[in-house]
């Protein structure tokens, strides 16, 4: 903050508020402020307020910031009636703010309040809000489609025969490069990771059996009709007896007539297809997110080879013996997409 950076305004206001304020801390605030607008060193300004440099330089931060005056921290949180802390969350509830500077310049010009960044802060996390990334989901989702798959599913599981098996079933295709995430690390401190320029990746299709925890899954050259094919029929010769109901996505591969073909020549094989763009609804889509937990993320692998036999370690070995301690992730218990879930 240099000189001159006061509209005419903004100084008279700090001016009649410098005679009105009655606490003194206040008032050295708004001098460092006008003095340092008359393009002041922050070193005269300390020495003609008797306070230290350090000193000087966080107020005027604080006033850049958030035009913070009042030196108790959570800045003016105590003029926030119920009533607009009510219309502010709700508010939030529907607009998405990235910075907490900008949640109190929305305030300050909405209500005349004046908050500084650490007591916006402090505000919100009392009243449940906290700082997380939104999640993307399909724009063209249909909440009905989702519900009334929901209530067939629930009534296949109600009528399973007891040598009959429910498998969720889905492609994955692992590619043989590092996925960057966040990490807790040293504040100023830089991690590196290396990376590659492969192309390569493996083709993978999954079906998992939500009440055994088993995943079964194959490697193909590429993912097609046929492939599909021969997956459902390696699933039917790894569960010989009962019915065989596969809950599985529209993809082009698995919702063609190829695959509705051998369906219908296996009676010993349903297949109940998702609704449209309801990845939500598909208990096998978790496993991926664990697979690439174990494996790519922030992880560098010289050689595809090396790549291919972590990943065939984390199914073959990692998944069997820790299953069990990831079932709230791999269950059944889904949420349809677009339904308003409450705060807890």
């Amino acid at each position: 903050m240099s000189g001159n950076f006061l509209s005419p305004n903004e100084r008279q206001e700090l001016l009649q508020q410098h005679k009105r304020e009655r606490d003194g801390r206040v008032k050295d605030r708004i001098k460092a402020v006008l003095l340092r607008d008359d393009d002041w060193s922050l070193a005269a300004i300390a020495e003609a307020l008797f306070l230290s440099e350090e000193g000087v330089r966080q107020q005027l931060k604080d006033y850049e910031s958030s035009g913070k005056l009042n030196p108790q921290n959570g800045g003016s949180e105590g003029f926030l009636s119920k009533a607009q802390g009510t219309e502010l969350a709700a508010h939030l509830e529907e607009h998405l703010y990235v910075k907490v500077s900008q949640i109190c310049a929305y305030v300050h010009k909405q209500y005349g309040i004046r908050y500084s960044v650490r007591g916006m802060t402090d505000w919100l996390h009392r009243h449940h809000f906290t700082f997380h990334q939104p999640c993307g989901v399909p724009a063209k989702a249909d909440a009905a489609a989702q519900l009334a798959f929901l209530a067939m599913y629930e009534a296949l599981k109600a009528n399973l025969g007891d040598k009959d098996r429910i498998c969720f079933l889905d492609g994955v295709h692992p590619s043989h490069a590092v996925r960057f995430v966040r990490g807790w690390m040293r504040k100023g401190q830089r991690r590196e990771i290396p990376t590659n320029a492969s192309q390569k990746r493996l083709n993978i299709l999954g079906a998992l059996n939500l009440e055994t925890m088993e995943l079964h899954r194959q490697e193909y050259k590429t993912l097609d009709a046929e492939s599909a094919i021969a997956f459902l029929t390696y699933l039917l010769a790894m569960m010989p007896q009962g019915t065989l109901h596969i809950i599985l996505d529209k993809g082009r591969y698995l919702h063609c007539h190829a695959v509705w073909a051998f369906a219908a020549a296996n009676p010993r094989l349903k297949l109940h297809y998702l609704p449209s763009y309801s990845p939500n609804l598909n208990a096998i889509e978790p496993a991926w997110k664990i697979m690439h937990e174990h494996t790519t993320q922030n992880a560098y692998h010289a050689t595809f080879k090396e790549f291919t036999e972590k990943i065939r370690h984390f199914f073959d070995i990692i998944f069997p013996q820790n299953a069990s301690d990831w079932i709230d992730r791999l269950t059944d218990n889904f949420r349809i997409i677009g339904e308003v879930v409450p705060a807890s």
